[in-house]
């Protein structure tokens, strides 16, 4: 009896030292060197040294994790980072009142009370490219690129703490890695593939992948002779084809939820409807070490995905799936970051593709890069005036309240990630468009703290990704391959004003002639981000789901465009 009681307290006192190990702890300290919190791991957890940001995330919300609660929103909880380069196990790394955070700049600035705190590596890897540069990045591990979901990270249990401004150190321990992504399985509809890919590779110098989420059409084994056009939706990475579902929505369960299935469902119905084209369809999967997608063009910082995908991925989808396998027959489309891809692969790639729709693109005209002008501002972040400051919005809502203005959503990426490493949507677009810098990392388009824009890199971003100046200064070469390929529709009150860039794109395309572009562009009235158009059946006037619509405009295309040497008949069952 005696014996089992020591036991006992011996077990308790051992359970009692572990949790502590993870809790934080708090030494008091001189108040007037402000607050300091030290971060550390153990060995059992991860016995290498570390590179990476590490983060710091404070919540005065109760409900979730903090490291869920950053966002571009108005009611973002706070995130402060700081980049570690060799942190071993049992070292610790001090985050205070110097480290940049958001919404709140520094740690000195919260006050007094009782939070939710939580701290998280994001963990970066060392990258030998062809180019010489040696740069430390984030590659995506399966998550798409999400700092707080990305497998391997290690992350603090949440806890609760009082708060002191005037000084003090808290300790965290690193107690927890994130696990890994469970690939998806494959069904009779949709398959999953991936390949090593030779350009990527040699690129980055490490083995380099793109895959692809593949939706087969109704009849598919059962029609062994027929081979397929290839409908290519550009869009954000997502762990497996999502709102396609052969299975009815559940009669009760979560509202929203129900909505989500019945969306799914619905696609479903529509794609094996007997008057849906039968084609195939595809997302490309090219995450990248600074963001979930790469904008499928090539790149000086993110590498030749353009080619890649063109080169590489379309033909051997086109080879295992039984596709026409020829330019007339590939057709382009997305919405948002796929809308910018649909129409940046169809002119980077005029011959290669048959017909782009664009929905909600991303900056198409960089005199409208969402609201800043970077050829003619001197400072993205406030208006210029004499004698006061006004910020530039970033978000808003259809009746035009502003959730979100351009420097805060800049400062966010920054206290991510330095050097356009915090996976953000800003940071990627300077990936993509920018010079490499004399360090390897993205030339920045202007000051991330300042908002001052930098007009060399802003040439530079001009005569290689701005569309529609590509457009107007290459017609003459691309536009005959061009006609009747470009079709965008964008809603007049995009939650981003991406429509003010799609106005300055209509204007030059209207303007064209030997030969006129002879395609279209839809605007929504009221209309947010997201808006891709009326999709209604050119028939019955019924509403249609975003695939099979798709669907009917390319088969459409690839009738009017035919010769007699294409196959209009194997696929048309």
């Amino acid at each position: 009896m005696k014996q089992t009681s020591f036991r006992l307290i011996l077990t308790l006192a051992m359970l009692f030292a572990a949790v502590c190990t993870s809790l934080p702890q708090f030494r008091s300290g001189d108040s007037g060197s402000g607050p300091r919190f030290s971060v550390s791991f153990p060995a059992d957890l991860h016995s290498e040294p570390v590179d990476g940001r590490l983060l710091l995330l404070i919540s005065n919300d109760p409900d979730g994790e903090p490291r869920f609660q950053i966002s571009d929103g108005a009611r973002s909880q706070l995130v402060f980072g700081i980049d570690i380069e060799g942190l071993h196990p049992g070292e610790t790394a001090d985050i205070d009142g110097s480290a940049f955070g958001y919404p709140l700049p520094s740690i000195a600035d919260i006050p007094a009370g009782r939070y939710t705190v939580q701290a998280l590596i994001h963990l970066y890897e060392t990258f030998h490219r062809s180019d010489g540069h040696v740069v430390k990045l984030p590659m995506d591990r399966g998550e798409g690129q999400h700092w707080n979901r990305a497998p391997g990270n290690l992350y603090s249990t949440p806890a609760e703490i009082d708060y002191d401004p005037l000084g003090g150190e808290i300790t965290l321990t690193l107690d927890r890695v994130i696990p890994p992504v469970t690939p998806p399985e494959d069904t009779r509809y949709i398959k999953h593939i991936q390949i090593k890919s030779r350009l990527l590779s040699e690129f980055w110098g490490r083995p380099m992948y793109i895959g692809a989420h593949v939706l087969l059409p109704y009849g598919y084994e059962e029609h062994p002779e027929a081979r397929y056009p290839l409908m290519i939706n550009h869009d954000h990475f997502s762990p497996d084809f999502r709102g396609f579902s052969e299975t009815p929505p559940a009669p009760d369960g979560d509202r929203r939820m129900r909505r989500f299935q019945e969306y799914a469902y619905r696609n479903y119905l529509d794609w094996i409807a007997p008057d849906t084209p039968r084609m195939i369809v595809i997302k490309p999967l090219h995450p990248c070490p600074y963001y979930d997608d790469s904008y499928a063009v090539n790149s000086e910082n993110v590498g030749p995905y353009g080619d890649a995908i063109t080169y590489e991925l379309v033909p051997y989808i086109e080879k295992q799936f039984r596709c026409l396998g020829t330019p007339w027959a590939r057709f382009l489309y997305g919405g948002s970051t796929g809308g910018w891809s649909a129409l940046g692969v169809q002119v980077f790639y005029p011959d290669q593709y048959n017909g782009c729709w664009a929905g909600c693109p991303d900056g198409v005209d960089f005199r409208a890069y969402q609201i800043v002008n970077i050829y003619e501002n001197e400072n993205a972040y406030f208006l210029e005036s004499p004698w006061k400051k006004t910020e530039r919005p970033g978000q808003r809502t259809p009746l035009g309240e502003v959730l979100s203005t351009v420097r805060e959503q800049n400062h966010r990426e920054l206290a991510l990630g330095t050097r356009s490493r915090s996976g953000g949507q800003w940071d990627i677009w300077e990936a993509v468009y920018s010079p490499a810098g004399p360090d390897g990392y993205p030339a920045r388009i202007w000051d991330k703290l300042t908002g001052e824009i930098d007009h060399e890199v802003a040439a530079y971003w001009k005569e290689h990704y701005d569309l529609r100046y590509i457009l107007e200064r290459d017609w003459k070469t691309i536009g005959p391959s061009l006609t009747g390929k470009i079709h965008v529709s964008v809603g007049d009150m995009d939650s981003f004003h991406l429509n003010n860039a799609v106005y300055l794109l209509e204007e030059f395309l209207e303007s064209t002639t030997d030969p006129y572009y002879a395609g279209t562009i839809h605007y929504g009235d009221r209309e947010p981000h997201c808006w891709s158009g009326e999709m209604v059946h050119p028939k019955t006037g019924e509403e249609m789901s975003y695939h099979a619509w798709h669907a009917l405009q390319m088969e459409k295309r690839a009738l009017e465009s035919a010769t007699a040497a294409c196959d209009t008949v194997s696929w048309r069952y």
